[in-house]
Order: structure tokens, then C-alpha cells, then sequence
């Protein structure tokens, strides 16, 4: 599929949860979200009927984000009805890893390909004031697991202040080298006020060459993070919701006032 700026779109980011185990201080305020009705969000049936007519279409690649993906019940059976769709050449998960020791190798058997895992510091006590009480050696534990059941390559994604120099970027890197991971690292980012810079490592934040849609936990197919356009994918057919998405992306992010990194997946 191409945009009206001759982009590839083949890549389409599924948030199936606002809700996460963690309260990290760049993606919600500390006293937490209004919360979407558990009835407002996308049954795995929507989901996976939605992806078949993206398939169609052109996607090759999902990622299934959050909220915390692996927060929502049953998420492996989504994996399972996803991984079906044959098309799919990349099927993978961001997650912030604590619960994947519990979960890794089913998610693995149900046909998930790889993981992103969040972690901005490696040490304990940053850790649980970055994320407001996390306990990091889950994330040791769940990383450990991802490995040990094949979801790779592991990418191990960093928000950083300034620069992938600072004193936690440079610890997380080194731990990534020790343990073959892949580092990437995200500058902190603004939606509202349009503050966002290209990932180290990783191709997000790059307009020109920008390949994604993005679908939120309650049904609306976004073409930008940073633009407030969406469309409903109840209230009209699939194809004609990728249609409008495809035609109206806009060349270049700018800023959004209705998207959250805990709804839309960062």
C-alpha cells in the first residue's frame, strides 16, 4: 500500500489495552487514567478480522502493544489467531516484560516471533522510581525467559533525556553487549507540544520513511501518532478505514491532543 507521499505501508501496530502493571513517569501521571470501558474495547475476533482485510491489503508486519499487552487476559490466544494469518512475515510484542517469565514460552508455541522490551535503567532503584514501583529483576526474569524460548532477537528499547552517552543509556547498552541484545534508544517525547527525534537504532520517529498505522485498544485506526486523525474501524467497513487512513497520513507528525503512549502503543 502507498500513501499520498509515496510511503510503503506495511506495518500496522495493534494496542490491545490501556491498561499496564507499571505507572512509568513519561507515559501517565502518577494518579493514573480514566480507564476505557472494558465493552468499548476490540474483541480478539475484531482484531484478528481487522488484520485478515490489513493483510490483504498490504501489511506484513504487526506488533501488539499497549497499555501492557500481556496485561490483558487471554493475550496469547490473540497471538495464536494472529500468527494464523500466513501473510504475516513479522509478528512481534512490546512489553515491559513482567509478566513474560509467566508467559514466554506459550507466546512463543502460539507463533510469536520476537519481543521489544522497555527498560530505561538497569539499576533497581532508578528503576522503580522511572516506573514508580517496578521491580527490575522481573524484567531480568522475563528477558531471561524470552531467550530461553527463542523470541528473538530481543530489542531492548531506552527512553533517554539527552543523549544514548548518559549514565543509564551507557549502562543499559553495556548490558545489552553482555547478554546479546539489541539496544534502542527513544528520545523522551512530547505528543502534545510535537517533541520527538528519530530511535537510535530503530526506525520510529522517521517520517520520510514512515511504514505504520496504528490501531488502539477501542477501535480507532490512527495514521500518526502525532496527529489527531482517526477513524472508527466500527462504524465503517475495514477497508475503506485503511483507505482514509492511507490517504489522509500526513507527511510529517506534528502534534496530537487525543493520543496517549498507555492507548495508542508509543
Amino acid at each position: 500500500m502507498l500513501d499520498n507521499f509515496n510511503r510503503q505501508i506495511n506495518y500496522l501496530r495493534i494496542s490491545i489495552t490501556d491498561r499496564c502493571n507499571l505507572r512509568c513517569v513519561y507515559c501517565m501521571p502518577e494518579e493514573g487514567i480514566k480507564l476505557v470501558d472494558h465493552s468499548s474495547i476490540l474483541s480478539f475476533e475484531e482484531i484478528t478480522e481487522f488484520t485478515k482485510t490489513a493483510v490483504r491489503m498490504g501489511i506484513r508486519k504487526v506488533r501488539i502493544t499497549g497499555g501492557e499487552p500481556l496485561a490483558r487476559r487471554r493475550a496469547v490466544d490473540l497471538v495464536r489467531m494472529l500468527s494464523g494469518i500466513k501473510e504475516i512475515k513479522d509478528l512481534s510484542m512490546t512489553t515491559n516484560a513482567i509478566l513474560l517469565t509467566k508467559y514466554a514460552q506459550d507466546l512463543k508455541q502460539a507463533g510469536l516471533m520476537r519481543v521489544n522490551i522497555s527498560l530505561d535503567s538497569i539499576d533497581p532503584e532508578k528503576y522503580r522510581t522511572i516506573t514508580r514501583g517496578g521491580e527490575i529483576q522481573k524484567v531480568f526474569d522475563g528477558i531471561n525467559s524470552a531467550i530461553a524460548a527463542g523470541l528473538s532477537p530481543i530489542k531492548i528499547n531506552c527512553v533517554i533525556k539527552k543523549n544514548i552517552d548518559e549514565p543509564d543509556a551507557a549502562a543499559v547498552q553495556k548490558y545489552c553487549d553482555e547478554n546479546g541484545l539489541i539496544a534502542r534508544f527513544i528520545d523522551e517525547m512530547d505528543i502534545e507540544k510535537g517533541q520527538f527525534g528519530i530511535v537510535h537504532g530503530g526506525s520510529g520517529g522517521d517520517c520520510a520513511n514512515c511504514n505504520r498505522l496504528r490501531l488502539t485498544s477501542d477501535g480507532f485506526l490512527k495514521p500518526c501518532l502525532f496527529s489527531d486523525i482517526s477513524f472508527n474501524i466500527r462504524e465503517m467497513d475495514y477497508a475503506s478505514a485503511i483507505k482514509l487512513a492511507l490517504d489522509q497520513k500526513p507527511e510529517c507528525g506534528l502534534n496530537s491532543y487525543s493520543n496517549k503512549f498507555y492507548n495508542t502503543g508509543g
